[in-house]
């Protein structure tokens, strides 16, 4: 449980821990080389169902752990499911919320913008990829004497460790994918999870099928220039 000052109560600071010093030219080198990583990063529906170890799921999701969070209250739950039957019922509810996503529920504007990315109802890559990981904002904490305490900043910490997570998976050679279909309460009660916490998003897990294709619209990211300024 993660301890959660009291207004007024005062922590210790200690001095800053693992400083790096790096020059300029290391710092540039750095930075270069993580973009042309993370650049190779691609979200893909097929995935092979090849097993993956367990410690590298332990790992990444130690390092998502790391995120910034507002009040370090580390608002969120990461529930890794690879239980075949699990798996299942989630497809089955992730269809359904689907099926009336596309047929009625989603604005035309909205289908239209889905449509170069050749979504559809259909999401077997929740029963064929070894992890889903159902990644839950908690809205308020609950403390060891059942008392209810206030969370700040909750989708933006989740999101954030979301980030990181998703960077760990590919850092250590996976694919992953975002899956949010809506509303996604059914993945409290699948996952025995509590009222507190709000299903944020499905993070699917696992190797890219020999046959993975991504969609040609995904490879298009704004320059530079257009998606950033300085001032």
């Amino acid at each position: 449980m993660v301890k959660v000052f009291t207004p007024g109560e005062v922590y210790a600071p200690i001095p800053y821990p693992d400083r790096q010093s790096l020059t300029d030219a290391e710092m540039i080198s750095r930075s270069a080389e993580f973009y042309d990583g993370i650049k190779k990063r691609h979200s893909t529906r097929e995935f092979s169902d090849k097993p993956v170890p367990r410690d590298v799921i332990e790992n990444c999701l130690k390092a998502a752990g790391t995120a910034p969070s507002g009040a370090n209250h580390q608002p969120w739950h990461f529930c890794v499911v690879e239980n075949p039957e699990i798996k299942a019922k989630i497809r089955i509810a992730a269809e359904e919320e689907e099926e009336a996503f596309y047929n009625g529920r989603a604005a035309e504007e909205w289908l239209a913008a889905l449509a170069p990315l050749g979504t559809d109802t259909q999401k077997p890559f929740l029963e064929t990829a070894p992890y889903l990981i159902v990644i839950f904002a908690e809205r308020f904490g609950v403390d060891e004497e059942g008392e209810t305490y206030k969370n700040y900043y909750v989708n933006e910490s989740t999101g954030i460790a979301t980030g990181f997570l998703i960077n760990a998976l590919h850092s250590a050679g996976l694919a992953t994918l975002t899956h949010t279909p809506n509303p996604m309460k059914f993945l409290n009660e699948i996952c025995g999870r509590p009222d507190n916490e709000k299903a944020y998003l499905i993070l699917v897990v696992g190797h890219p099928a020999e046959d993975a294709v991504v969609p040609k619209k995904s490879m298009i990211k704004k320059p530079l220039t257009e998606m950033s300024s300085f001032l």
